[in-house]
C-alpha cells in the first residue's frame, strides 16, 4: 500500500437489511389510481375528463421557448377577441388567468381561434331540465353528448420537416464567405454612403 490512505476495513456490522426500500405496493396504487379515475369521470360527466381548457403558450428561458405546452389559463384580451365574457368562460370549462399578457400577435391569434373551436364543439347543458335559458344547448345535441376522454383539444407540436433539394452549379460557384464579408461591409459604410449620397444632393441644388 502506498501514500498516506485509509487503511481499508469493511464495515458490514450495520443492519442494512433494515434500510432497503421496498416498492410492492406497485400494483395496488396503480389499481386505486385507476379506480379514482374512474370515480373521478363518472362524478364531473359529461364534462372532460382532463378539466378546464387550457391556451397553448410558450415555455421560458431561451432554452426552451421553442416548445409549446399547455398555459394557465386565456387571457382577458384572448377571450375578448372570442366574445366570451370573464364570467361566463369558467363556467364553461374555460381556464381564465388574469395575470398573463399577450406579448404577439401570433400567440394571441392561436389561442383566439383554439376558443373558437372549442365554442363551436361545446354543448352547454340547462340547470333545469324544465327550464332552457338563452346560451343552452338543443335536446338532438343533448342526446349525442359523449365525455370526452383526455384533453378536449389536444395541442399539437409542429415538426420542422426538412426539404430535401438537388445541389446545383449556381451553389457550388457561390462564395459563402466571400458574400457574408461583403454584405458586413456594406451595413457598416452603410451611414457614410448616406451622408456622402446627401451632400452630392445638396452640391447639385447649388
Amino acid at each position: 500500500m502506498k501514500h498516506n490512505n485509509v487503511v481499508p476495513n469493511g464495515h458490514f456490522k450495520k443492519d442494512w437489511q433494515s434500510y432497503v426500500r421496498t416498492w410492492f405496493n406497485q400494483p395496488a396504487r396503480k389499481k386505486r389510481r385507476r379506480l379514482a379515475r374512474q370515480k373521478k369521470a363518472v362524478r364531473v360527466f359529461p364534462r372532460p375528463t382532463s378539466g378546464a381548457l387550457r391556451p397553448v403558450v410558450h415555455s421560458q428561458t431561451l432554452k426552451y421557448n421553442m416548445k409549446v405546452r399547455a398555459g394557465r389559463g386565456f387571457t382577458l384580451e384572448e377571450l375578448k377577441a372570442s366574445g366570451i365574457s370573464k364570467k361566463l368562460a369558467p363556467t364553461i370549462g374555460i381556464a381564465v388567468d388574469h395575470r398573463r399578457k399577450n406579448r404577439c400577435l401570433e400567440s394571441l391569434q392561436a389561442n383566439v381561434q383554439r376558443l373558437n373551436t372549442y365554442k363551436a364543439k361545446l354543448i352547454v347543458f340547462p340547470r333545469r331540465s324544465k327550464k332552457v335559458k338563452a346560451g343552452d344547448s338543443s335536446p338532438e345535441e343533448l342526446a349525442n353528448a359523449m365525455q370526452i376522454q383526455g384533453p378536449s383539444i389536444p395541442i399539437i407540436r409542429e415538426k420542422p420537416c426538412v426539404e430535401i433539394v438537388p445541389i446545383t452549379h449556381e451553389m457550388k460557384s457561390g462564395k459563402a464567405y466571400s458574400k457574408l464579408r461583403l454584405e458586413r461591409m456594406n451595413e457598416r459604410l452603410m451611414g457614410v454612403r448616406k451622408k456622402r449620397a446627401a451632400e452630392a444632393e445638396k452640391d447639385e441644388k447649388k
